[in-house]
C-alpha cells in the first residue's frame, strides 16, 4: 500500500497510487510501464534512497543497485572497480578478493582484470559493473533499464549474460524496464503499471515450456507473442 509524491513548480505530483507486490527467493520480477509512470522511483523507494509518503516496504538489506550507466571509474582497472563498493564499506579482506575474482573468472572477464574501462566494449563494462553488485553478496539486485544504452546485438546477448548470473548466483532481482519484450524474456512475473499515480494495472506470471530457459529461447517460444500482446494490451488500457 505504497504511495508518492513530489513537488515541482506546477505543484504536487501524484506518482504511485497504492503500490503493493512481493518478489520471492531467486525469482526475476520486471517492472513495465509508460515513461513517467514511477518505475525508476519504486526501485528508490526500495533501496531507502527515498521515503514513501505513506505504506510499509520490508526488504532485506543486502541489496545492490545497478543503474542505466556503468558508472565505472575510468582510473581504475576492472578489479579496482569492482571492489569500489567493498572499499566504501571499509571491509575487503582476503575472502572478499577470492570471491570477486572468482566471479571475474567464471564470467569471462579473467583477462581483463587489469584493463582500464575505455579498452571495453559496452557489454563487458555493464557486466563488471554487474559483478561490482554482486560483489558486495547482495540477496536482492536492483537494476534499473541495465541495457538502454546498447546496441541492439550487444543488448540481445547481455541479456543471457546477465540472466545467466543473476540465476547462477541465485540471486532476486527486480528490473525495470521499456522493452516489452526483454521484460517477459528475462521475468518470471511481469509487473504492469499504469499510467501515474500509477496503480499496478496487472501482474502476469511467466512460464516457458523450455528445458533450458534463456532470454534469446524465450523470445523464440510459441508462448511468446501471447505474452507480448496481452502485456501491449494492458499498457495501451487508457489509450
Amino acid at each position: 500500500n505504497v504511495y508518492k509524491h513530489f513537488f515541482n513548480k506546477d505543484g504536487r505530483l501524484d506518482v504511485l497510487n497504492n503500490i503493493s507486490f512481493e518478489v520471492q527467493n531467486n525469482e526475476i520480477v520486471t517492472l513495465v510501464g509508460p515513461s513517467g509512470a514511477g518505475k525508476s522511483t519504486i526501485l528508490n523507494l526500495i533501496s531507502g534512497l527515498i521515503n514513501q509518503d505513506s505504506g510499509f516496504i520490508q526488504t532485506t538489506k543486502q541489496f545492490g543497485y545497478m543503474f542505466q550507466k556503468d558508472n565505472l571509474f575510468p582510473w581504475r582497472t576492472v578489479y579496482k572497480n569492482v571492489v569500489l563498493g567493498l572499499e566504501i564499506k571499509g571491509k575487503i579482506n582476503a575472502e572478499d578478493k577470492k570471491y570477486v575474482l572468482s566471479l571475474l573468472n567464471k564470467y569471462g572477464l579473467k583477462d581483463f582484470i587489469d584493463a582500464y574501462p575505455s579498452t571495453l566494449s559496452g557489454g563487458m563494462r555493464q557486466r563488471v559493473a554487474l559483478i561490482r553488485t554482486l560483489a558486495l553478496k547482495p540477496n536482492l539486485l536492483l537494476l534499473d533499464e541495465p541495457f538502454s544504452a546498447l546496441d541492439y546485438i550487444t543488448r540481445l546477448n547481455l541479456e543471457d549474460d546477465v540472466n545467466n548470473i543473476i540465476r547462477k548466483e541465485q540471486k532476486s532481482a527486480i528490473i525495470v524496464t521499456h522493452d516489452i519484450s526483454e521484460a517477459i524474456s528475462m521475468a518470471d512475473r511481469v509487473i504492469i503499471l499504469s499510467p501515474r499515480p500509477a496503480i499496478i494495472r496487472k501482474i502476469v506470471p511467466i512460464c516457458f515450456d523450455l528445458e533450458n530457459r534463456t532470454p534469446m529461447a524465450s523470445r523464440n517460444a510459441p508462448e511468446f507473442k501471447s505474452y507480448f500482446n496481452l502485456i501491449w494490451k494492458e499498457l495501451n488500457h487508457d489509450v
